[in-house]
């Protein structure tokens, strides 16, 4: 089991995302649509694991399984699917061996994408969720310091909670700006 850590957030997180972005558009150039930073790390104020989430998107994920030596040749470990039909998972890993970055691939349309921008852009606009988060990860890092799974399923319920208001708030949102 992987160690939990928790600290508070960092601006260096956006510009180490931005050096992977530069060297994964230059590998996928032909099969990659958008590159987006996700997760904890990619919401300002709020406290993360120290781990780089990507979001991929791509014109035909089977593609991606070409290229899984190259991803290699940058330090990602191909993981599969996890779960997630369609979805590529990658972890990269620091000279440490720790895990520094998550690459999360997924096909152009593909409802999973709605849900990770709408999940970090209802936690960007709403200070209060974005807190509570905060205060149950570090409260669970500290009851599950050696536990990751633990710690993950210690989140489940409230990242449910939010995907759902997320994505009503964000559905909303888009219709608004599309009808004005």
């Amino acid at each position: 089991m992987d160690s939990v850590q928790v600290v508070p957030y960092n601006s260096i997180w956006q510009h180490l995302f931005l050096e992977e972005k530069k060297y994964l558009q230059s590998l996928l150039k032909e099969h990659s649509v958008n590159i987006e930073h996700i997760g904890s790390t990619a919401i300002p104020g709020l406290s993360a694991k120290p781990i780089i989430d990507i979001l991929m998107v791509v014109k035909d994920s089977e593609t991606i399984d070409e290229f899984t030596e190259e991803l290699s040749a940058l330090g990602y470990e191909n993981e599969g699917e996890r779960g997630v039909i369609g979805n590529r998972y990658f972890k990269k890993y620091n000279q440490f061996g720790e895990v520094s970055h998550h690459l999360h691939i997924y096909d152009e349309g593909s409802p999973h994408i709605t849900r990770l921008i709408s999940f970090r852009e209802y936690l960007r606009n709403f200070n209060g969720e974005r807190e509570r988060y905060s205060q149950l990860k570090h409260h669970l890092a500290l009851d599950f310091p050696a536990n990751s799974n633990e710690y993950y399923q210690g989140k489940d319920s409230m990242i449910k909670e939010f995907e759902k208001k997320a994505n009503k708030w964000y559905m909303n949102t888009k219709d608004i700006a599309t009808n004005h």
